[in-house]
């Protein structure tokens, strides 16, 4: 017996819908539900532990997005045809959703929670990505577990002119902008995307649209909420609290920390006069008063500070550092720092520092993309690595973080656009950050615009990026350019804006707070867009424009097409051709066949070798055309006529036949050429008789007068 079904249904406006289900599937989760939009249908579960783990002091929340090979009617790659970790896709769709349902939660609510979503059906007209925040919202909407606020996700675009939410991924190749936008019924809590060179009023404009359609979705939820029966909020237990120790260490912290503070200082001497506040408060409390309620101390000592620090900012306008709200930290930049890499950027602003290097290759470097849904490659990819020394910690190393993936991926968007549509070659750049105080994402995309261009690769664009912070108390604000880690930590919003002096090609922003008004939006994107400028022209006084080259020791590339059927020829029985001649010229060789013709890429560092195999596919090639005359070189010498090689084309011969060397009959072919001559032909074409081609010598020259017989 199928149990009660409760649905909800979203109308997009455009004759699509979107459904939410709950009461069919995985009643045992705390909440379940199920989303369609087309076929695609994602499950979403929502499970929180009834008790938190004692001596947590955070929400220990997992989201975990994965997307099933069944649900595309695929297998799985790999040897084991399973699905394993998840890739790169997954794992922002999982930040995605992340990021807007973390700061919705209490903030004493530590029990461990976990929402896990699932592509089961996959409609290749409809992107899940898009539906996940709305599924994960959903699932958390029908249980018991505290929440404090419904939200939903969205993707935008905009195609000639109108914007549309949740496009097909081939309306949004299309579109000049990309942006997945976070948020509840009054505020938006996060923006993640990519522009083709948008302005801020066209962005503000894209994320007010995208939120009058997450309104809709919300209500939608609401209603399932009602159907189903809202559940009453479970009660847990909280943080302890102890008013009288609070008081105690901001009555012994506050004024020392506000010194600090508004001093201005460099990130250890901070945090080493931090430390020494934090001891003095501690010797304030006996041994048997901290066994007891250490942990509330230093929590309190947290808040003191976090209150003093702000407070400095929006009293005084200074920052930890001693900078005005706008102001830029130190920049220095260098180019070509490592010798033999293809293209390398050092980029340093103040205590953040990135080294970026670039190695081009061809096709068949490209990143692979095989996903359920989404199957493809990419030709330009950046990595990101976050080692723990950058921060003067000693941390075990775990692999890739899904912070490096998120991190690397919009310095990857803010930087694609402006690679050449032309480019031949496949383009890695790794970001390896030295020094981290304060967006080393953005650091990346500067230095990634450098090494590109020291790597010669024709950019259309420069491109560079800020992170900008905000403090409020919800009266007073200051918007601040280019923050600090600390600023990250205790502010209330991380904007990251990056852009060519034209237009925004990427942002990520996170709203820590309820209620973020656009006015203050419309003046961190304006300010942004100042920093970006300044940073913009520190990069260009280093490097102007993209070198006219590529440097002597990286590959050179060249691309020629050839029609489809000489594609055996150039690789040969088993690959012999190809294989050899890479090995003798040095070079690689890669052939695609696109649209029955052969693309082959060359790519080689010595020009003598590309020119080889340049030679070789048009000796592979090369028709001769009927009555045309060509540049011959005798290589073999027989009884009957004489072997030539077309010298415009090394390889192809041809038989010069007896008969054809000259007007006079030939006895010995030896009297009319020899080994090594060369001479022009008549290319005669395909002899009917013998079926094999035909040059002559003798047709080039006059006829000799003909004889009269005597009487």
């Amino acid at each position: 017996m199928i149990p009660q079904l409760f649905v909800e249904k979203i109308d997009l406006g455009d004759g699509r819908s979107i459904t939410i289900e709950t009461g069919r599937l995985a009643k045992q989760a705390d909440g379940s539900v199920v989303v369609r939009m087309g076929d695609t249908m994602i499950l979403a579960t929502a499970v929180s532990a009834r008790t938190s783990n004692p001596g947590v002091d955070f929400l220990p929340l997992t989201v975990d997005y994965r997307e099933k090979f069944a649900a595309a009617g695929r297998f799985p790659g790999g040897f084991f045809k399973r699905e394993a970790r998840p890739s790169d896709s997954e794992v922002l769709t999982m930040r995605l959703v992340d990021r807007v349902l973390r700061p919705l939660f209490p903030d004493d609510y530590h029990a461990e929670t976990q929402v896990m979503i699932q592509l089961m059906s996959h409609d290749g007209e409809v992107m899940p990505d898009a539906l996940a925040g709305l599924a994960a919202s959903a699932a958390l909407a029908v249980s018991d577990i505290p929440f404090y606020n419904l939200i939903s996700e969205v993707r935008v675009a905009r195609i000639d002119g109108k914007l549309v939410i949740n496009p097909s991924r081939e309306e949004l190749e299309k579109s000049d902008i990309d942006m997945m936008i976070g948020a509840s019924m009054d505020s938006v809590a996060m923006v993640e995307g990519e522009m083709k060179e948008i302005s801020e009023a066209e962005m503000i404009e894209a994320i007010k649209f995208a939120h009058e359609a997450i309104k809709v979705q919300i209500q939608a939820q609401y209603r399932l909420q009602e159907a189903f029966g809202k559940k009453e909020i479970r009660t847990y237990e909280g943080e302890k609290e102890n008013e009288e120790i609070y008081k105690k260490v901001k009555a012994a912290a506050y004024d020392k920390i506000y010194a600090i503070a508004k001093v201005g200082s460099a990130k250890h001497e901070r945090s080493a006069a931090f430390a020494e506040v934090k001891e003095e408060v501690k010797a304030l409390f006996t041994e048997e008063e901290l066994a007891a309620d250490g942990d509330l101390v230093g929590k309190y000592f947290y808040k003191t500070n976090k209150e003093a620090v702000r407070n400095v900012v929006l009293e005084l306008g200074i920052r930890l550092d001693g900078r005005k709200t706008t102001d830029i930290r130190p920049i220095w930049c260098e180019t070509d720092y490592l010798p033999r890499v293809h293209g390398s950027a050092l980029f340093t602003r103040g205590e953040t520092q990135a080294l970026a290097t670039v190695t081009l290759g061809t096709s068949r470097e490209a990143n692979q993309i095989d996903s359920p849904s989404e199957q493809g490659e990419e030709k330009f990819y950046l990595h990101y690595n976050f080692p723990p020394f950058s921060t003067g910690e000693a941390k075990p190393l775990r692999g890739t973080s899904r912070r490096e993936v998120g991190h690397g991926n919009l310095a990857q968007r803010a930087l694609k656009n402006m690679i050449p549509v032309d480019c031949p070659y496949t383009i890695r750049i790794v970001s390896e950050v030295l020094e981290s105080n304060g967006s080393s994402s953005m650091a990346t995309v500067c230095a990634g615009t450098m090494a590109l261009m020291d790597a010669g690769v024709q950019m259309v664009k420069p491109v560079s990026g800020i992170a900008m912070g905000l403090i409020t108390d919800g009266e007073k604000f200051a918007v601040l350019s280019d923050i600090l880690g600390d600023e990250d930590h205790l502010g209330d919003m991380d904007f990251k804006v990056t852009g060519t002096a034209d237009g925004i090609t990427a942002c990520q922003m996170d709203i820590k707070i309820d209620g973020l008004r656009y006015d203050i939006m419309e003046q961190a994107l304006s300010q942004a867009r100042d920093g970006r400028l300044h940073i913009l022209g520190k990069l260009t006084e280093t490097i102007a424009a993209p070198r006219a080259d590529v440097k002597a020791h990286s590959p050179k590339i060249i691309t020629r097409t050839i029609p489809g059927n000489f594609i055996g020829a150039l690789i040969g029985p088993g690959g012999k051709v190809i294989q050899e001649l890479q090995k003798a010229t040095g070079t690689t060789i890669v052939i695609n066949e696109v649209d029955e013709q052969g693309v082959i890429e060359i790519l080689g560092t010595d020009p003598a070798g590309i020119e080889a195999v340049l030679a070789k596919i048009q000796s592979i090639t090369f028709k001769p055309q009927m009555g045309e005359a060509y540049e011959v070189k005798v290589i073999k010498m027989l009884d009957f006529g004489a072997v030539v090689e077309y010298t415009a084309a090394p390889g192809n011969e041809v038989l010069l036949h007896v008969s054809e060397l000259a007007w006079e009959r030939t006895e010995n072919v030896a009297d009319v050429v020899k080994m090594g001559d060369v001479f022009q032909v008549k290319y005669l074409g395909v002899d009917p008789k013998t079926k094999k081609e035909k040059v002559s010598k003798k047709a080039l020259v006059p006829r000799p007068p003909r004889e009269e017989k005597k009487e």
